[in-house]
C-alpha cells in the first residue's frame, strides 16, 4: 500500500485535532476530485512498519483526538489498512474515521472491506458529486455523503448517522 501524505495535525477531516493518512489508489474517479494525483496506486511512498510507528507516536499526543484515513480510496487498500489499524489500536484508543467514495451498503457486502469497517468508528461515505457540493456541510463536500456511526450501524443492521451530523 502506498500513501501520499500524513498530516500530524489536521482540523479539516473530522472533529478536533486529528492525524490524517492519505492513501493512494482510487478507481472511482469522481468529477473534480480534490486529490486527483492520489488516484494512482503507485503514487507516493510505500507504507512500512516505521510509518505505522510514526502515526502511533502522533496519536499518542494528548492534543490529538483521533485518526482519519482518506485518499485516494482507503477501501481499495482494505486488506493492508485492516492490519495497520489493528496494530494502531493495540497502542492507542482514539476514534478512527474513514472517508470513502463507496456506500456503506456496498462496503458491508465485501468481506475484506467489512473487516476494515469493523475496526473503525465513523465512515463518511459516498462519492463527491459536484452538483451536490455544499460548502456549509461539516466534514464532507457534497450533500449525498453521510457521516455514519459504524459500530451502531453494524449492530442495528441499518444506517445510523453520527449524532450531530
Amino acid at each position: 500500500m502506498n500513501y501520499a501524505q500524513i498530516r500530524k495535525y489536521d482540523i479539516a477531516n473530522g472533529p478536533g485535532i486529528r492525524t490524517s493518512i492519505f492513501v493512494t489508489g482510487c478507481s472511482i474517479n469522481c468529477k473534480n476530485c480534490f486529490n486527483k494525483e492520489y488516484q494512482n496506486p503507485n503514487f507516493g511512498k510505500v507504507w512500512t512498519d516505521q510509518t505505522t510507528n510514526e502515526v502511533i507516536s502522533y496519536l499518542k499526543r494528548d492534543e490529538v483526538s483521533g485518526l482519519t484515513i482518506l485518499g485516494g480510496e482507503p477501501f481499495e487498500s482494505a486488506h493492508e489498512l485492516t492490519d495497520i489499524v489493528r496494530v494502531i489500536k493495540t497502542q492507542v484508543n482514539k476514534e478512527i474515521w474513514i472517508y470513502s467514495g463507496y456506500s456503506f451498503e456496498n462496503l458491508i457486502a465485501n468481506k475484506i472491506q467489512k473487516d476494515l469497517l469493523k475496526e473503525i468508528d465513523v465512515l463518511v461515505d459516498g462519492p463527491f458529486i459536484e452538483s451536490k457540493k455544499d460548502l456549509k456541510l461539516r466534514f464532507r463536500g457534497s450533500s449525498n455523503q453521510r457521516i455514519i456511526d459504524v459500530k451502531n450501524s453494524l449492530i442495528n443492521n441499518d444506517i445510523v448517522l453520527l449524532n450531530g451530523y
